[in-house]
């Protein structure tokens, strides 16, 4: 076939891998990926994909099966947001161009099963990748975060389908933390470096003798660097451990802060005790509750987050915005209909806070925003009283 500059051909333990480098939101890449396949006939086509998100696109209706109840009690409400936050970029432009995300990858798929070639999911699974960003990242980190991406709606507005196509020189997710700024390299680390090695091991390693692996164009450097890298796939599957340090203060907080109360009470009296009680209540509750607000939540949602505040934040188990998360769950319950159009409500900022399911994670996350500020707004307050 005649060389496409975004198709790279290697000789590797007597495996030739043909890489093709594309856009997720491009034509031209959908064309590109069908010849290449068709030409080839490869034993095996590679695609970046995870199961989950290969089920993402495969299944029109996997957000019907969500619950949104245990996304909250198994604390990944932060990562999904953020999953539907990236979500969200891919469509939006897509929409604009009328061609569906990750169309170059159906078109792998499809083409791979016309010719009877082995399927072979490349990618570490979405969830690992968000949990281990997270896992890394401070809770300052991780409201800076949300609150970049989501202020980023509108930064793709004026794009053309020649930048699109541009897009090929470099990843989308690499694309959207320059969007961001260069103020969290750990995310870089994570969602680009870490999954080219990944996606390398993943594509040497593929059965067959003629490997097609369908790559965004960001990745292809960063494959082709570390095809003679030993990579151990398992330890980038793993989550890493929690610090010493965050576990200790975890605990440390909550109890010290107790303390301080009780000491309030012992060294200044009644009214000291009392004083330091009333700003610790007022500052904890109302900026939970105004984090709800912010999110649209049920009245009734506001004063349970209200209310939970200043227990939560005395205990390193819970924390507010899963008890008023719960709370909104209930009484605003997502219908079938919000789990229908949640791909596309997640396409615009008002979508966010109109959908049910993508509402209720905004309440967890601004409610819990709002708890972490008011502890430490309470304490000057507190220091007043001794």
């Amino acid at each position: 076939m005649e060389k496409d500059e975004n198709v790279f051909i290697h000789q590797i333990n007597n495996k030739t891998i043909i890489l093709i480098g594309t856009a997720h939101i491009s034509r031209e890449s959908v064309l590109l990926v069908e010849k290449t396949i068709n030409e080839e006939k490869p034993d095996t086509v590679c695609v970046e994909l995870c199961k989950s998100r290969y089920q993402s696109i495969m299944q029109k209706d996997q957000w019907e099966n969500m619950d949104i109840v245990k996304v909250i009690k198994e604390k990944k409400a932060y990562l999904l947001l953020s999953n539907l936050i990236l979500s969200s970029f891919q469509k939006k432009i897509a929409d604009k161009f009328d061609i569906k995300p990750g169309s170059e990858m159906i078109k792998a798929i499809d083409t791979a099963n016309e010719i009877g070639a082995v399927i072979h999911l490349s990618d570490r699974d979405i969830r690992v990748t968000l949990a281990r960003t997270f896992r890394k990242i401070s809770i300052y980190q991780k409201f800076k975060l949300l609150t970049e991406l989501l202020l980023s709606f509108g930064s793709f507005d004026d794009i053309s389908e020649q930048d699109i196509e541009d897009m090929k020189k470099q990843d989308v997710l690499d694309n959207l933390l320059k969007e961001i700024g260069d103020s969290m390299p750990e995310l870089r680390h994570i969602l680009i470096d870490e999954r080219d090695h990944y996606l390398t091991e993943k594509i040497r390693t593929a059965p067959g003798n003629k490997i097609v692996a369908v790559v965004g164009a960001g990745h292809v450097p960063g494959i082709q660097k570390n095809f003679d890298t030993k990579i151990d796939i398992n330890e980038l599957e793993k989550m890493p451990p929690k610090s010493k340090f965050s576990s200790f203060l975890k605990w440390a907080i909550p109890l010290s802060i107790i303390c301080f109360i009780m000491l309030g009470f012992y060294k200044s009296g009644l009214s000291a005790g009392t004083h330091m009680i009333k700003w610790w209540i007022i500052a904890n509750g109302s900026l939970s509750a105004l984090g709800a607000l912010l999110a649209f939540a049920h009245p009734i949602t506001i004063v349970s987050a209200f209310i939970a505040a200043p227990l939560t934040s005395l205990s390193p188990m819970i924390a507010a915005g899963w008890v008023s998360g719960i709370v909104e769950a209930f009484i605003n319950k997502p219908r079938v209909k919000d789990f229908q159009q949640l791909s596309e409500d997640i396409s615009s900022f008002k979508g966010f806070w109109k959908n049910k399911i993508t509402k209720i994670l905004l309440v967890v996350v601004f409610t819990n925003i709002g708890s972490s500020v008011g502890t430490f707004l309470a304490l000057p307050k507190m220091f007043e009283a001794i």
